[in-house]
């Protein structure tokens, strides 16, 4: 897609410019990041200076952002044709697809160097790899090359935890990689709840998302089998003692909820053809939880560590 096929330019507002970087996303991000900077030194007892902390997290969100914006750039042209997407700052003629790119740039070189300069060069390099994973490897390739995008590609979006935790240690402990495999394995589940509802989006401009190609029946099947590993995944910070009985009594309840919306979606019509209107509620409401629940678990990690509550089920 061309320039000329875009819209008539319109004035950008600093809203265009807050969209581009996915601001959605962001939060999770930064608040994932963020979590596991605390944990990192609820674990450890090394603390950073508040001020290397926060100006760490802004990186985060910075990289965050960055990788949004080339995400945008690159994805123009289908962001055009679907309908939810078509009102971005690109399609709709806000910003211009060269600004976007080089504001995604920009920011992935900035976010990088306040990383190093806060932290450490370990911290500035994982930034730098989960803004090339989402901005390169994930947009440029996975997305339109296989059903197995979201699945593979999710790992740019676990990344964060691992960041903050090696901002503070310089390391990156078997308690940051739990982490990691948390968001990892929720990732599909989350996703393709969301691709029940916009399947047709997807097949309109032939991206390879698992409803598209193989179907809403093994695509709610698929949701529950991730959803069954993600469970017990959640769990593992009770063996490390990462977590305590806070997050321990999170995990379960939420876990619980969340596999209790599979079952359901499994049984449903969500993503047929003839869906009814109750199937694609459902759909609809397994996305929002997934996102309350990533929230909640990580929630309570920042909780027990930050306020002193951590109590871990290993006596550790």
């Amino acid at each position: 897609m061309t320039d000329a096929a875009l819209p008539q330019k319109r004035y950008a507002t600093a809203a265009d410019y807050l969209n581009l970087m996915k601001p959605r996303i962001m939060m999770l991000v930064v608040f994932t990041g963020f979590a596991g900077l605390v944990a990192a030194s609820g674990m450890t007892g090394i603390t950073m200076h508040p001020a290397m902390a926060a100006i760490a997290t802004l990186a985060v969100a910075l990289g965050s952002g960055a990788a949004g914006a080339i995400n945008m750039w690159y994805d123009s042209d289908i962001d055009a044709v679907m309908t939810r997407t078509s009102t971005r700052p690109i399609p709709s003629g806000a910003v211009p697809r060269e600004e976007a790119l080089a504001l995604g740039l920009i920011m992935s070189g900035v976010s990088v160097m306040l990383m190093w300069l806060a932290s450490n060069w370990l911290a500035a390099g994982l930034l730098a790899f989960s803004i090339f994973y989402y901005g390169v490897i994930y947009t440029m390739w996975l997305k339109r090359a296989t059903p197995q995008n979201i699945v593979i590609g999710g790992g740019a979006g676990a990344f964060p935890p691992v960041i903050g935790w090696a901002a503070v240690t310089g390391n990156m402990p078997l308690d940051a990689w739990i982490l990691f495999a948390i968001i990892f394995f929720w990732t599909p589940p989350h996703f393709w709840a969301l691709s029940l509802l916009a399947h047709k989006e997807y097949a309109k401009v032939s991206v390879p998302m698992l409803p598209v190609t193989h179907g809403a029946r093994v695509t709610r099947q698929q949701i529950l089998i991730y959803t069954l590993v993600l469970v017990p995944v959640s769990l593992l910070p009770l063996a490390t003692g990462l977590g305590g009985w806070i997050y321990g009594a999170a995990a379960l309840g939420l876990g619980a909820t969340f596999l209790a919306y599979a079952i359901r979606l499994i049984r449903s019509d969500a993503g047929d053809a003839a869906s009814t209107g109750a199937g694609m509620k459902l759909a609809r409401n397994t996305f929002v939880f997934s996102i309350l629940y990533l929230f909640a678990l990580f929630g309570a990690v920042l909780v027990e560590h930050a306020a002193g509550l951590h109590f871990p089920l290993t006596g550790t």
